[in-house]
């Protein structure tokens, strides 16, 4: 799978910027990749020393639209951890 496929979008939440105090990023990603694709795509993006990755399939939620039912559609969120002394720049200022 090519690197810039690979990490869809960042995401942030409040639990997502408490976890980015302890060194901790989260990522929408793509739904075939593995933890090593991943953490590969990470560091040649931010040029960053991953530690360990966790991976996460959100399950999709059935809605209620009128008299229809309609499933939302169902991703993997990745919490990537860095290695001491690394951080990512992408929210500061912001």
């Amino acid at each position: 799978m090519a690197f810039g496929k690979i990490l869809i979008k960042p995401l942030v939440t409040e639990k997502s910027t408490a976890l980015m105090e302890i060194g901790r990023y989260v990522f929408q990603v793509a739904d075939g990749a593995s933890k090593l694709e991943i953490k590969e795509a990470v560091q040649i993006a931010f040029d960053v020393k991953v530690q360990s990755v966790n991976t996460i399939r959100i399950q999709g939620e059935r809605r209620r639209m009128g008299p229809r039912w309609t499933q939302t559609p169902s991703w993997k969120k990745a919490i990537v951890k860095l290695a001491p002394g690394n951080k990512i720049t992408l929210f500061e200022g912001v």
